[in-house]
């Protein structure tokens, strides 16, 4: 479905070449101050704007239709919006009987008899992460103490960023696309946010970044390093009576639960699936394999611009969780 959370619920709506797409926020406490120009940073980071990114340009600037008024949260939903305008549905009529591999194409059409709009990638669009960024915007606003900071840590199996650009330029003259690994760490969460089992913190957070359309992997920590550890190596020895610890190998996250050590996640992106190089792929009206091109305007690795919306979907978990605890107490 397109709705997550208990108590801080967030919505996402639209496609990729329909009139807007948006989120309806709701479970936000009145008093906290939101405006129009609160949200502009983080749409910055999520916009196409330099080398390996779509050339489809859009405004972006946010619609707030509902739950503020005179610049502060009222308590009531928040609905945001986001008007599509550099739309060329053109680019995509061929792709009905001639899928994308690696594409949403093929599931969407049988899940849903055809009647799937396919433009773009229809509902399931990277377009529609402007709303799961703004929700975002809103989360840290809740979050107020903590902060994120993001970043690119291995490009296309390269973890040397003086590297980066030159992968970038290869990838675009080849036509081809590449994928890579996001570190997020988050300071300043207190002690306590998640439940047991079903909603622990890492459940709920990998929830939400597996929702991201190109990420298909998580960890947290020292993750699937931790393999080749011992567990008096792994084990992080506490060393203070705020329960700081000494390594961080479990990603400040015990028995899913915050620890108050710094959260650190990772999040592998898939290279980007629409490329320019020629590829195979069932003709659904000819009934044969034959050789497909894709035309249009894609990124050469979403992983850039991933990054803020991965950033947000841990905050929307992470407000949700803080909400939690507050109703607990």
């Amino acid at each position: 479905m397109n709705t997550f959370g208990r108590l801080f619920r967030v919505s996402i709506f639209g496609e990729s070449h329909n009139n807007s797409v948006g989120c309806l926020v709701d479970g936000i406490p009145a008093g906290i101050k939101l405006e129009a120009e609160d949200f502009y940073y983080d749409l910055q980071r999520r916009k196409s704007t330099g080398l390996g990114m779509t050339p489809r340009v859009e405004n972006d600037e946010v619609i707030i239709e509902s739950g503020t008024f005179n610049g502060y949260t009222t308590g009531a939903p928040i609905l945001l919006r986001f008007l599509n305008q550099n739309i060329r549905s053109k680019d995509y009529s061929k792709l009905v009987d001639m899928p994308r591999p690696g594409h949403s194409d093929f599931v969407m059409n049988k899940k849903y008899k055809g009647f799937n709009d396919y433009r773009g990638g229809g509902a399931t669009s990277g377009r529609l992460t402007l709303g799961i960024v703004a929700a975002g915007v809103i989360a840290k606003k809740i979050l107020a103490k903590a902060t994120f900071k993001t970043e690119i840590t291995n490009l296309h199996g390269e973890e040397d960023k003086t590297k980066y650009e030159n992968i970038l330029k290869e990838a675009i003259k080849k036509g081809d696309s590449v994928g890579g690994i996001l570190t997020i760490t988050i300071r300043n969460i207190p002690v306590g946010l998640g439940e047991g089992y079903f909603d622990s913190l890492e459940s709920t957070m990998s929830h939400l970044l597996f929702s991201v359309g190109g990420v298909k992997g998580v960890e947290f920590g020292t993750g699937f390093a931790g393999a080749s550890m011992y567990g008096s190596e792994f084990n992080d020895l506490i060393i203070d009576e705020k329960g700081h610890t000494k390594t961080n190998h479990s990603g400040g996250i015990n028995a899913g639960i915050s620890n108050g050590n710094d959260i650190v996640v990772k999040v592998f992106v898939k290279p980007t699936s629409s490329i320019s190089v020629p590829q195979q792929t069932y003709n659904f009206a000819s009934k044969q394999v034959e050789e497909l091109v894709i035309e249009g305007r894609h990124d050469t690795a979403i992983i850039l611009r991933a990054q803020v919306v991965c950033e947000a979907m841990c905050a929307i978990a992470l407000a949700d969780a803080y909400l939690i605890d507050k109703a607990l107490k």
